[in-house]
């Protein structure tokens, strides 16, 4: 394994090469052998590691398999396994063994093909120990954080952050965690084989209980009572003829947990110095011992009083408890050095995730549960840290965060003398830390101020912020898991809010997530069964009254009949990022509305179609305007693109470029909701905007507020300053149209003209806004 990668490094923070995609011929030659980051497989034929790809796009294949060949990893290859539907890989699944790692796409057949396939692995097939990498080119089918909590998945990345050194670390990552777990399974089945022959040793835990074990066995084997010790050389020790006593009994027990002492007792120094140092058993002086060979150099002797020959029958019996012991031990060291694998984090010794979930299952059914305080703690801007002076220096900051956690954070006076002894520090992984313990002391101030502190790190003094999310036990009803993940979405809250900030989770939060989730569902069914569609509403000339065109609204009608509100469901679409192909659906049934109306002879008619941020910064927004207007046949210049004026604000050159590419489709674009936000005048003139919009809100007040009045005045007069149309929105009354002619404003909408409307009615409006015109 290279030394950038082993376990005890962070894994969070490679580098990042923002530019790449899933094709990784760029970073071809950004990885040499020195980096530590590949190395080639050796010529002779090794174990794999068998990974499955599952992707409906043959691209990703290619791709994933141009990124890793010739990849070896944990001393293995890497074999790839191919499926392209959800389907295929079930199959695939269930007749192919020892899969390491999947990488699932999320939408294949299915929207949610992938997620369904991550249940089916886990519930059905019942592979637990297969990593799943989820991989998406659309996030929006399935949110990272409604992903995480609701499926059992050990990483989520997206396909645009993939770069072939990114892919490499989580794959990486993948196969020690797999590896990890079949290395506790094996060595758990060889534990149970060994407590299946019936051997009460076995049943031990610990080497302590172990050792006590064996002075009991050769007690009960010999007919006597138990004595005696069962000592441990470390050779590299710094005093090699160093005994310590692991345990003893009988006329010895106070000698455990000490170290032989050669001038007190001689005769048991003796024995046990002759054992280790011809490793073997021996029957002399009054002393009966046993060799029990350890690793690295730990071997154990088991010394205990003996007055007599042994006999054959004993020799041979003690020959085989003296194997069956070895083995034990051998074991029993193992397991507790894989329990502290599996429970600890090995960069700063803290407990980790799963000891967490153990410690909070543990408090939940405890009396304590209503008095404790679960904190995530998130160290700010620290991949910026990483990237700069590098993953060692990241290392003993994340360690020097952990001591400080863990030794400075102390109970006050008020929170009782023994809530220090509850107060478990844990390293989450990455640079989230946890701290659990009396609601008194996991408090957001006094966690935030061990950060004002600079850490004193190589040399360097590196100030560090935190950003927290917090739970209260006593409000949480699931296991420990699901506080975790109340804790996470807490954190994410606060770090969208402010950085160095926390906040606690509360049950309306998680209500309002799971009520987000059910409405996306709800939503990407609906689209799906047709139960979207359009109403125009028609945009009049105000000197005439005559109508020039419409604008096409977005709305919703579900099964059982009910609307809902735009303001309800489009935050969802484009928090999901179903708005992408929601939009593409509205801007070709309004374009090819625009083609009918045309038709049937209001052949100046325009059609204006509002753009999600979302949707207009998709990298193929442009292309797919031109399809659309291809496709439908629509006059480009009879359509009007909507934007509003926080879109227009938010990246000023990107927007330039992309208006640009907008204007020369033929296309006009508006500006809608102006005025309430924060326009630099400088940078409208930059825009090629053809139209600006008052906002509803500034037509309402219009009548009874200055300052409403004042900033419709000042819309209209930019307009014409800057040569843009302008019209009102929300024009609901007669006396309304009347200031607004009188400031200048050419046009407007609102339901003082008309409602929105149905295709066919407002067909029959339009005709009969022509016959009044005629009369």
């Amino acid at each position: 394994m290279p030394a950038s990668m082993t376990p005890t490094g962070n894994l969070t923070d490679a580098p990042d090469n923002r530019d790449d995609d899933l094709v990784f011929v760029a970073e071809a030659d950004q990885l040499s052998a020195a980096d530590g980051m590949l190395v080639r497989a050796p010529l002779a034929p090794v174990a794999t590691w068998r990974i499955l790809v599952v992707d409906d796009d043959a691209d990703v294949h290619s791709s994933t398999l141009f990124a890793l060949k010739n990849v070896e990893m944990q001393g293995r290859a890497l074999q790839f396994l191919h499926a392209y539907s959800a389907h295929e890989a079930r199959a695939l699944l269930e007749r192919e063994a020892d899969i390491a790692v999947v990488l699932l796409d999320v939408v294949m057949e299915r929207p949610d093909a992938g997620l369904q396939l991550v249940r089916q692995i886990r519930e059905e097939l019942g592979m637990s120990r297969v990593r799943i990498i989820l991989r998406t080119g659309q996030p929006g089918y399935a949110p990272e954080l409604e992903a995480i909590r609701g499926y059992d998945i050990n990483d989520y990345r997206t396909k645009s952050e993939l770069t072939r050194t990114k892919l490499y670390t989580a794959v990486a990552a993948a196969i020690r965690s797999y590896q990890q777990l079949r290395v506790i399974d094996a060595n758990c089945a060889g534990l149970e084989h060994i407590l299946a022959a019936g051997t009460q040793l076995m049943a031990q835990h610990g080497v302590r209980d172990v050792a006590h074990g064996v002075l009991r066995q050769m007690a009960t084997l010999l007919g006597q009572e138990p004595a005696g010790v069962l000592c441990v050389r470390d050779s590299g020790h710094a005093r090699p003829d160093l005994l310590r006593v692991v345990a003893a009994a009988g006329e010895h027990g106070e000698l455990e947990g000490g170290e032989l002492n050669p001038q007190r007792h001689q005769a048991l120094v003796a024995a046990a110095q002759r054992t280790l140092r011809e490793r073997r058993g021996h029957d002399a002086a009054g002393w009966l011992s046993l060799h029990f060979p350890g690793k690295a150099g730990r071997d154990f002797a088991a010394c205990i009083p003996f007055g007599r020959k042994l006999d054959d029958t004993e020799r041979r019996l003690l020959d085989v408890f003296a194997s069956m012991v070895t083995v034990g031990l051998e074991n029993v060291e193992l397991v507790t050095h894989l329990n502290q694998a599996a429970f600890h984090d090995q960069l700063t010794g803290l407990p980790n995730r799963t000891r967490v979930v153990e410690l909070l299952d543990a408090v939940l059914d405890s009396a304590q549960r209503g008095l404790t305080t679960l904190a995530l703690i998130d160290l700010d801007h620290f991949a910026e840290t990483n990237d700069a002076l590098g993953h060692h220096f990241g290392d003993l900051l994340l360690a020097a965060v952990g001591k400080r956690l863990r030794t400075r954070m102390k109970p006050d006076s008020a929170a009782g003398a023994d809530a220090s002894n509850t107060l478990e520090v844990a390293r989450i992984g990455g640079d989230i830390f946890c701290v659990l313990g009396e609601a008194g002391v996991v408090q957001p101030a006094p966690i935030q101020a061990l950060f004002r502190e600079p850490f004193h790190i190589d040399g360097q003094d590196v100030q560090v912020s935190a950003t927290l999310g917090l739970v209260r036990l006593s409000e949480h009803d699931g296991s420990g898991a699901d506080a975790l993940k109340d804790a996470d979405i807490a954190l994410k809250r606060a770090k969208s809010h402010q950085r160095a900030g926390h906040f606690y989770f509360s049950r309306s939060m998680g209500v309002e997530i799971r009520e987000r989730v059910r409405m996306m569902h709800a939503l990407r069914s609906g689209f799906q069964r047709g139960e979207l569609f359009l109403a125009y509403q028609p945009q009049v000339d105000l000197a005439t009254n005559g109508a020039f065109g419409a604008e096409a609204l977005l709305r919703w009608r579900t099964e059982d009949g009910r609307l809902i509100g735009p303001d309800r469901f489009i935050p969802i679409a484009e928090y999901s990022g179903l708005i992408v192909d929601i939009g593409e659906w509205v801007l070709r049934q309004a374009l090819a509305e625009l083609v009918r109306l045309h038709a049937a002879g209001y052949r100046t008619f325009t059609m204006s179609v509002n753009v999600s941020q979302v949707q207009f910064r998709h990298p193929h927004f442009v292309d797919m305007l031109r399809r659309a207007l291809d496709d439908t046949g629509a006059a480009a210049e009879y359509v009007e693109l909507e934007i509003t004026e926080s879109m227009a604000m938010e990246d000023p050159a990107l927007l330039v470029e992309k208006l640009a590419q907008v204007k020369r489709t033929g296309v006009s674009i508006a500006i809608d909701d102006f005025g309430t936000g924060f326009s630099s005048l400088s940078h409208l003139q930059r825009l090629q905007v053809d139209r600006l919009k008052i906002d509803r809100t500034f037509v309402t007040e219009i009548t009874g507020s200055a300052r409403g009045s004042s900033i419709a005045e000042m819309v209209i007069q930019l307009g014409r300053n800057l040569g843009l149309s302008v019209i009102a929105e929300g024009v609901e009354d007669e006396r309304q149209a009347h200031i607004l002619r009188s400031l200048g404003c050419p046009l407007a909408q609102g339901y003082l003209f008309s409602r929105p409307l149905t295709p066919e009615a407002l067909v029959e409006w339009l005709g009969n806004q022509a016959r009044i015109e005629a009369a």
